[in-house]
């Protein structure tokens, strides 16, 4: 009898590959015997890298077709970046584990400069992320943001060559052994992370028993419930990728902490909130304080947005 086989469906980058490699050991670890493969996909994020997110579509873009393999039966299990997950997820699926996050933090890689402070004034900063280009508006209206796409080791190629920094995820930077070239870390304080940054979903099939069950050995608690309240603010707020959003839950003194955001993509309007609940109302928190942002002018953002995010490099107010 042959062994049990998991294939596993995720991204040719090597930021996907190495997280779902990642998957991949834990899971023959605790399975000896167990084979497990990897099924790679082209998704439409992976073919379209000259256009801001914003632009085509937002969350989504790197997800569609790796649903289409679980759905297909041509994978049992499918590894993401949580982040990209939209709040809804297609029918038949569930994540069936959030493994232990990593760092959730933003990094500058400005290796001519360090710190932000430290920025000539007009310095040119790389993100693919309106959620980042308008908080460092915010903090430096006088940075020039500029849209970069490719993968991590493109985009830090840039920031020595024709950028003066990029900012990237820590946990990407960290996941592929290159957390040295991060020159400053955001404090989350200064620079709200994007909702669920730093953690992995696990996706199956919401009726493969089997696959679930072994999925569950690889969930992480506190992980879990931390994104569970950033994704009922996400779900509640409905902005995708159109319009700058952010949010960040943790665990403290037995409760969940939520910190949120919403902002204009020029960084001059930014509404912000926090609250504070029990770990079994975790969603819900999020969704409380996704309804009072936009009590508190979060929802004219979203309405002027129009659902079109302004170019990365436009300066601010243009």
């Amino acid at each position: 009898m042959p062994p049990p086989l998991v294939r596993i469906a995720t991204r040719r980058s090597p930021l996907a590959r190495w997280q779902a490699e990642h998957v991949a050991r834990e899971l023959r670890a605790r399975e000896p015997g167990l084979e497990v493969r990897l099924h790679e996909v082209t998704t439409r994020g992976d073919r379209i890298l000259e256009v801001p997110l914003s632009q085509v579509g937002g969350k989504g873009l790197f997800v569609k077709e790796i649903e289409d393999a679980l759905l297909s039966g041509e994978a049992e299990v499918a590894v993401h970046s949580m982040k990209d997950l939209p709040a809804e997820l297609a029918p038949g699926l569930t994540i069936g584990a959030v493994p232990d996050r990593e760092d959730p933090r933003d990094a500058l890689c400005a290796p001519r400069h360090g710190a932000l402070a430290a920025l000539p004034v007009g310095a040119r900063v790389g993100t693919s992320s309106l959620r980042r280009g308008a908080q460092l508006r915010a903090l430096r209206p006088d940075l020039v943001i500029e849209m970069v796409r490719g993968n991590v080791e493109t985009r830090l190629r840039r920031a020595s060559a024709d950028l003066d920094a990029v900012v990237l995820a820590s946990a990407g930077l960290r996941r592929l052994g290159l957390a040295g070239n991060a020159t400053y870390l955001f404090p989350v304080e200064e620079l709200l992370p994007a909702v669920a940054q730093g953690a992995l979903a696990l996706e199956a099939r919401a009726g493969d028993a089997a696959t679930l069950a072994r999925l569950r050995a690889l969930e992480h608690a506190e992980t879990r419930l931390a994104v569970e309240a950033e994704r009922g603010f996400l779900a509640r707020i409905e902005g995708g990728c159109q319009v700058p959003i952010a949010g960040h839950a943790r665990l403290e003194g037995g409760q969940v902490w939520l910190r949120a955001l919403v902002a204009s993509v020029d960084g001059a309007r930014v509404v912000r909130g926090e609250r504070r609940g029990p770990p079994e109302r975790a969603r819900e928190l999020g969704v409380a304080l996704a309804e009072e942002l936009l009590g508190r002018g979060a929802d004219r953002i979203l309405r002027e947005a129009g659902g079109q995010g302004m170019p990365l490099s436009a300066p601010r107010g243009g």
